[in-house]
């Protein structure tokens, strides 16, 4: 090119049909690479500051375009700059501004995967010009040959990945000089040599390649096979050892894509790269549609606990919190629920959780705190609880059960079944008169506890909304057509499927209830599954595009329950107590 020339040749060979973005999984053969070099005045990307762009395109090793001009970057060239390129003033004046050339550049790079050596350097300079004069960077997918040598070559093979190195290593037809399109097309033959080299290490899409050419660790790269043949679907994907034995279970709407993220430098976790060395192979589970995969993975762990997983283990770990029996009935954490329970709360994710939410109702109403077996003949010493007024001791028969039952007993019955009205006014009194004595710490705990209170009510009481209906249809609509069908048994998945586009989803709505699992009826509010499968189930269910098919009973929850103390809930969790003091009714 003569100096001051401004060349944009033809683009021949273009498929006009060609559509926007570009599949990581196409072949590397079959993708359009547009390799760019820029020449700037050596200053930050600020918007300007460049001074020549040389692009190339090629696909499958034949060059369909190229684009070429200088840029008047609109300040001085430095003196070194000069010298190193050629470029000098009067050679830029004719030329055009950088916001007249993007246009055509923007136009050029569509539907490409773009190319450069030391890419963030060229790629952060076009993305500061488009943000400066108003066009929007269409974030091409970007292949660094830099970066790919650095994977692909070793130290005895070429001392540095400089461009000018690797150019004489793959004996390119045009050798870089520092001008902006000998550097793209002797940079075009780097990247053709380096992708000769990607065949034995197991790359073949540009998807791929973009991924191997990033920071992956050599277990990632020695086990990357593990991703192979696994389906595009919803479902489950189990990381097995040489034993067998499971050692990650996780969910995806898309198998193979989700596990393949696992062998690049987007993934940095600890652990993951402990299970990747152990892995072995990786088995699908294909599922109906992303509910029965939730739930199938949640069922996964807690029947195998697979170490590395660290949520949605041990389910039976839950615990409750729960009215005793007897004339002066006192509150108790329990593992699991007798069937003649009737008064509880839970369930809890740990001991603590539900000893807060216990020291909520100790607050609120004068339930005794001692473990003794209290008689209704023999007398207990009173301990110091009832000397400070916190206690109606019946331990020394002070208060009769009827007047205990109706002081004591029946708010908790009544807050975690129905109403939790007087058991929240009672906080939100001892809140304020906290507040209000400026004793702000105390009255932080005492806020913490009604939280604890009013989460395990909305939580219990919405589980048990659903647990209670015998059998529930509902349905979806599929992304590509048709409906996500679900058939629910007290609050456990049943049954899943989808219905074809096109066909009322009525037969698969009867085949799915003719292969379901069948549910029995049980005890408490999460009778046949574990409170977070239901969870799922319910969160799916109330999304505002899921349509209710078929019910066996009404779902209802109490008008006057927990439910209505959401907002409330949410300034607790997240507010001072201040904000509680106006919440009284």
């Amino acid at each position: 090119m003569a100096p001051g020339e401004y060349v944009q040749q033809t683009l021949a060979g273009l498929d006009p049909t060609a559509g926007g973005g570009v599949d990581p999984a196409l072949p590397l053969y079959a993708t359009t690479f547009v390799v760019v070099d820029l020449e700037t005045t050596g200053g930050a990307p600020d918007g300007g500051g460049i001074t020549e762009i040389g692009a190339v395109k090629v696909r499958g090793g034949e060059e369909l375009g190229v684009l070429a001009t200088l840029v008047n970057p609109g300040v001085p060239i430095p003196p070194f700059i000069t010298v190193l390129t050629g470029i000098t003033q009067a050679m830029l004046i004719p030329a055009p501004p950088i916001e007249q050339v993007l246009p055509s550049f923007l136009e050029f790079i569509a539907d490409a995967v773009l190319v450069a050596h030391n890419a963030p350097y060229d790629v952060g300079f076009l993305k500061a010009a488009c943000a400066k004069h108003g066009y929007r960077w269409p974030n091409p997918r970007v292949l660094d040959t830099a970066a790919l040598a650095r994977r692909v070559l070793t130290r005895d093979e070429v001392p540095n990945r400089k461009l000018g190195t690797l150019a004489a290593y793959f004996r390119t037809a045009t050798q870089p000089t520092h001008r902006a399109l000998d550097d793209a097309k002797a940079t075009v033959d780097v990247l053709h040599g380096l992708i000769g080299r990607l065949g034995g290490h197991r790359v073949d899409t540009v998807g791929e390649a973009i991924e191997f050419a990033r920071a992956v660790t050599p277990t990632q790269r020695r086990k990357r096979h593990l991703a192979e043949g696994l389906p595009k679907v919803p479902g489950v994907y189990i990381f097995r050892a040489a034993d067998d034995r499971p050692l990650y279970v996780g969910t995806s709407g898309d198998i193979a894509t989700r596990v393949r993220s696992y062998f690049t430098a987007a993934e940095k976790r600890a652990r993951i790269s402990e299970m990747l060395a152990a892995a072995e192979r990786v088995e699908a589970v294909e599922c109906a549609h992303p509910l029965e995969a939730e739930v199938r993975e949640l069922r996964l762990i807690a029947a195998h606990a697979p170490p590395y997983n660290r949520r949605s283990k041990f389910p039976e770990r839950m615990v409750w919190l729960k009215l005793t029996d007897g004339p002066y009935p006192r509150l108790s954490v329990v593992r699991s629920l007798a069937p003649g329970d009737t008064a509880y709360l839970g369930p809890f994710r740990s001991k603590q959780a539900a000893e807060l939410a216990a020291a909520g109702f100790h607050d609120a109403v004068p339930l005794r705190q001692c473990t003794h077996r209290l008689s209704l003949r023999t007398v207990t010493p009173a301990c110091a609880l009832a000397e400070l007024g916190r206690c109606p001791a019946p331990c020394e028969h002070r208060i009769t059960p009827e007047e205990y039952d109706h002081r004591a007993a029946a708010p908790f019955r009544t807050a975690t079944a129905s109403d939790p009205q007087v058991v929240v006014d009672a906080l939100l009194a001892r809140i304020e008169t906290l507040s209000v004595g400026q004793r702000y710490e105390e009255a932080a705990v005492v806020r913490s506890r009604l939280a604890a209170v009013l989460r395990a009510s909305v939580r219990m009481q919405r589980l048990a909304g659903l647990t209670r209906i015998a059998e529930l249809t509902a349905a979806r609509r599929a992304p590509g057509g048709g409906w996500e069908l679900a058939l629910v048994r007290h609050g456990r998945l049943a049954g899943a499927g989808v219905s074809p586009p096109g066909v009322h989803p009525r037969p698969t709505i009867t085949a799915i209830r003719a292969t379901a699992e069948t549910v029995e009826p049980g005890h408490g509010p999460v009778p046949r599954a574990s409170a977070e499968e239901t969870e799922r189930i319910l969160s799916w269910l109330e999304r505002p595009e899921t349509r209710l098919v078929e019910m066996s009973s009404e779902w209802s929850s109490p008008v006057s329950g927990a439910g209505r103390f959401r907002d409330l809930l949410a300034k607790a969790e997240n507010g001072g107590s201040h904000q509680l003091s106006t919440e009284r009714s």
